[in-house]
């Protein structure tokens, strides 16, 4: 009798471990499908930023001086940001995160199937001081934020070639409801992803160096 009980029991304990397993390694491709992601677009991304920066040089024959142009968005800091179409998709430009030797595409507008192809603009420009970025915390993405420290630089270059610089003031973890919060604050760059689980989010808040 005992035994008959007992085998509904361990029935439903291989399910489980079964069904563990299934999302371990529905992860893992997840994880190698989002990072494969990630290197066609910045390899589509470096073509014609390439092919720009040379034009710029032929402009500019050596020994000839020229006066440096003011970008547009000094100009104007409440422009929209330039975007670059790749596969329908709009992108910003390119964020690097040298501390894990991250260069990761990011996305003009932020959503659900967004996400999972590359980080997204949240809210917020480079050209203002306050550009917000969420990304899924693949590896590949955002899921090493939490081990940031304190002056870790990060750099953001706009699809026009603009160069924005940033030092990591504070890593912080807030709850999945504070929007608030997470938007609060004079900080220059916010960098965020949810925990797996999604229990909480890993908030990363940097401040921009040398700004004009």
């Amino acid at each position: 009798m005992r035994n008959k009980r007992g085998i509904p029991l361990i029935t439903m304990g291989l399910l489980l471990i079964a069904a563990a397993l299934f999302l371990v390694g529905y992860n893992l491709y997840d994880d190698a499908r989002a990072a494969r992601s990630v290197e066609q677009i910045i390899a589509q991304m470096d073509e014609p930023q390439l092919a720009e920066t040379e034009e710029r040089g032929d402009a500019a024959p050596e020994g000839e001086g020229r006066l440096a142009e003011i970008p547009d968005y000094i100009l104007n800091p409440e422009m929209d940001m330039p975007e670059e179409i790749i596969d329908g998709h709009g992108y910003i430009g390119v964020l690097e995160i040298p501390a894990y030797g991250l260069t990761l595409p990011v996305m003009s507008e932020w959503s659900y199937p967004n996400l999972k192809i590359a980080p997204c603009r949240y809210q917020g420009s480079p050209y203002t001081d306050d550009l917000i970025l969420a990304a899924h915390n693949y590896t590949r993405h955002f899921g090493n934020l939490k081990c940031l420290e304190a002056g870790d630089r990060i750099t953001f270059t706009d699809v026009d070639g603009n160069v924005f610089s940033y030092e990591v003031a504070l890593v912080e973890t807030l709850m999945p409801t504070a929007i608030d919060a997470m938007e609060s604050g004079d900080w220059d760059l916010t960098l965020f992803t949810c925990t797996i689980g999604g229990a909480y989010r890993v908030t990363v808040r940097c401040e921009r160096l040398e700004k004009e």
